[in-house]
């Protein structure tokens, strides 16, 4: 009965709305943790994680992940970096379409503003239903990256 529970809820999982938790390297060393198409906050802004518990609060709930074992026992969360600087990026909030970052192609520090270019999302079109949308990402940066503002930069 255990066993059928634990694979019932399993499917539910995947059934529900799946996350994009895609490790992207760039040149810069930034890496993409958790990249999640909503839980993000209505205002765009960044904060930077300080701890390995504030990281685990901050991502709770939006993993999933069963073990190798597949019994379910334990959600396998990405590991918080040693020597990097972890920062939470909130993108707002959007009517339609699917706006969740999937690739860091570069960032950069100039004037103290961290430049992030990522992949421009697909263009939407024709009738689509209006879902409202908070994504928020999760990414690295070297440590010794100073800054105050975070900027992103979609490119083709």
């Amino acid at each position: 009965m255990k066993s059928l529970l634990i694979v019932w809820t399993a499917i539910l999982i995947s059934c529900t709305s799946t996350p994009s938790h895609t490790l992207a390297g760039t040149q810069n060393n930034a890496e993409i943790l958790v990249s999640e198409a909503q839980g993000g906050t209505d205002q765009m802004g960044f904060r930077i994680i300080k701890d390995e518990k504030d990281f685990r609060n901050t991502i709770k709930g939006s993993f999933g992940i069963i073990g190798p074992e597949g019994d379910g026992s334990y959600i396998k969360y990405p590991q918080f970096p040693k020597n990097k600087k972890v920062v939470l990026y909130n993108l707002g909030t959007f009517r339609s379409g699917s706006h969740t970052i999937e690739e860091i192609k570069s960032v950069s520090v100039k004037n103290k503003i961290l430049y992030v270019e990522v992949p421009a999302g697909a263009p939407s079109g024709g009738m689509e239903i209006q879902v409202i949308s908070n994504p928020w990402f999760i990414f690295t940066v070297p440590a010794d990256y100073q800054f105050t503002s975070v900027e992103l930069k979609y490119s083709k």
